[in-house]
């Protein structure tokens, strides 16, 4: 019996609308422990942030974590460089693949999974203007056929 719990903690929703994923990776997040009681509160911005690889080792830039109100000595700096947990093969798969033209690794999600707080890499290419126009009219159509499909099963 291997059941997963699972707490979403924030979703970065410009990343799909800004990125062409085809890859997901689930990496682990090196935290103190101030970082680690401010996400509890959900105080995170993926704002700007993202994943790179220096020296064969994994590290998420900018992402925002909110200084922990409570811990007044012991209070971490708001956008240092945290440092990703993944495999040693899985580090050398993305980074043959980031240096491929166009892709970038960002983080799509950070929840607690089993007690751990873990951060979801989207592998993606970035879309140009016209793609973005097309997934705001696809979104759209999408939300007129559920429309119709609710205001007409009803009756």
């Amino acid at each position: 019996m291997n059941s997963e719990y699972i707490k979403l903690i924030a979703t970065n929703k410009k990343a799909r609308f800004n990125y062409k994923i085809d890859a997901e990776y689930e990496a682990g997040i090196v935290l103190v422990g101030s970082e680690v009681k401010s996400i509890r509160e959900g105080r995170v911005s993926f704002q700007d942030s993202y994943a790179d690889i220096r020296n064969g080792e994994l590290f998420l830039r900018q992402l925002h974590i909110t200084p922990y109100k409570y811990a007044y000595n012991a209070n971490h700096e708001e956008l240092r460089t945290r440092k990703l947990l993944l495999h040693r093969y899985e580090i050398k798969k993305l980074f043959a693949r980031m240096k491929e033209r166009g892709y970038s690794l960002v983080p799509l999600k950070i929840y607690f999974k089993n007690g751990k707080i873990k951060v979801l890499l989207g592998l993606g290419k970035g879309k140009k203007l016209y793609d973005k126009r097309e997934t705001i009219k696809q979104k759209d159509v999408d939300r007129d056929m559920d429309r119709a499909r609710k205001k007409y099963s009803c009756k």
